[in-house]
């Protein structure tokens, strides 16, 4: 097995163009390891703009996208992209990519298809390492990319169902997975992601894993609910994507899986106030979240650490939710969460 590595703990947040600065400023004083800038062209503002920003008003954390997507850029975009970040940050740059969401559907296009992702996936890959692609028999490099003298950018796929992982296993640096706080799935997705990597010859100890959470301090578990309805809506809805697995997934959240993403709301994505998201019961919060005191909450991560996960992406109140008791969930997951998640 390999040694016990130490535990990353990121925010995710928005690339405000006024506020990108300021709000990776806030992350990296109260504690944060990185910040994940979601990248949804329609809804906010540039995420590689954001993430430039960020790296002038930082010092320490890492800055990534969360996440990107195959199909509004071509490879050799993207790559730059992240790769000025990296430069600008002096090596502090992520390139998060999943098959696309909000992006996709905000201009009228779904996920892209599997082969796609790869191809395209393969194509980044070899960019960020200072390789050669061949573009229908044009050789193609990021000619200025050996000036910077830092390691290549790490690639990092947001990873559902059971193919993504597989072909994310033999080509990223790191999986985050997106399948709720359920330890015994995140060993299901760690399990098939090393076992793939294996059978592409490579050394399964190479990939590291994390885990994008929903996540809600508070005294009172019924507020904290509230506070996350919309993010959990949103990110169970790729539990029940086409390609999506079943392995390791009680029939009774399939079921929800299935119905959120057959009723998601798109024009309502990330809001509390959804259908799909207000039909989420009590007890499918508790299991997909994290809610609750902050005892609690570090317990029920403390199990995603011990399953595997050495990074956790944490998403934390809707834009829908009170303002007042977001801000007192945020303080509590800095004050008491986060300190103990790093052994403070």
């Amino acid at each position: 097995m390999p040694a016990a590595k130490t535990l990353e703990v990121w925010t995710l947040s928005v690339p405000l163009p006024k506020l990108a600065g300021e709000l990776a400023a806030r992350a990296e004083a109260a504690g944060f390891d990185g910040i994940a800038f979601t990248d949804s062209q329609n809804l906010t503002g540039d995420v590689f703009a954001g993430l430039a920003l960020a790296a002038k008003a930082t010092s320490r954390i890492g800055l990534a996208t969360g996440v990107t997507n195959p199909v509004t850029r071509h490879p050799a975009a993207t790559a730059s992209a992240i790769a000025t970040v990296h430069a600008i940050s002096n090596g502090r740059a992520v390139l998060g990519i999943g098959r696309g969401d909000s992006a996709l559907f905000q201009i009228g296009l779904e996920p892209a298809p599997l082969a796609s992702f790869e191809l395209f996936l393969d194509r980044l890959a070899t960019y960020l390492r200072g390789g050669e692609v061949d573009l229908d028999g044009y050789a193609s490099r990021l000619r200025w990319l050996a000036d910077l003298k830092l390691p290549p950018v790490p690639i990092d796929v947001a990873a559902t169902g059971p193919k993504v992982i597989e072909l994310a296993a033999r080509i990223a640096d790191r999986i985050t997975f997106a399948v709720g706080a359920n330890p015994e799935r995140l060993r299901w997705g760690i399990e098939k992601a090393r076992a793939a990597r294996s059978a592409a010859g490579l050394d399964p100890d190479s990939l590291a894993f994390g885990a994008y959470v929903n996540v809600a301090p508070h005294p009172y578990v019924a507020t904290a609910r509230e506070l996350v309805r919309g993010g959990v809506g949103t990110m169970a809805h790729f539990s029940g994507m086409r390609g999506s697995s079943a392995d390791g997934v009680a029939a009774a959240d399939r079921a929800v899986f299935e119905g959120i993403h057959a009723r998601y709301e798109r024009e309502k994505h990330t809001l509390g106030r959804a259908r799909h998201a207000a039909a989420l019961d009590d007890a499918f919060l508790d299991r997909f979240a994290v809610v609750g005191p902050t005892r609690v909450c570090v317990a029920r991560l403390q199990e995603l650490v011990d399953a595997g996960a050495t990074k956790l992406i944490v998403t934390g109140a809707s834009f829908d939710a009170d303002r007042s008791e977001a801000g007192r969930s945020r303080t509590l997951f800095e004050q008491e969460v986060l300190p103990a998640l790093h052994g403070r």
